[in-house]
């Protein structure tokens, strides 16, 4: 049997075929802003930058983004950076550090969103996944 392998780009583009019927235009501006959020979550963007990036304007990016992937690139900035400063605090980075490092500009601002998202602090998020890898430790199971 002869496997194909598919890359990311592949992947999602077939998973939203699927799902809307569209062209091929809107589904290559929202990928490619997708990933450019992926890549360039920790500067300052704003739809006036994502849109110019993906020559269209802010308003029909906000329907086209919220179309395919059922939230704003907004939204979808804020989830990108939560989850990119949970795996910063498991490592040891601490919290004023970890907000700069994934673009907050505002320690409390951050604060607030990681809470609401994740329902702790970020200091008690780490504080809890500190504990669990000392007991993963401590107990001889090793976790990577």
């Amino acid at each position: 049997m002869n496997t194909i392998k598919m890359t990311h780009y592949e992947t999602e583009l077939n998973r939203i075929r699927k799902k809307v019927f569209s062209n091929q235009g809107q589904l290559d501006t929202v990928i490619g802003i997708r990933n450019y959020i992926d890549n360039n979550y920790d500067i300052n963007l704003n739809l006036n930058v994502l849109s110019h990036l993906g020559f269209v304007s802010k308003y029909h990016l906000l329907r086209l983004f919220k179309r395919y992937y059922g939230q704003t690139p907004r939204q979808y900035l804020i989830d990108t950076r939560i989850k990119k400063s949970k795996e910063h605090l498991k490592n040891g980075m601490t919290v004023t550090e970890t907000c700069f490092a994934v673009g907050f500009e505002s320690l409390g601002s951050f604060s607030t969103l990681f809470k609401h998202k994740t329902g702790k602090t970020p200091a008690q998020f780490q504080k809890e996944q500190l504990s669990r890898s000392n007991l993963n430790f401590d107990s001889g199971i090793c976790e990577r």
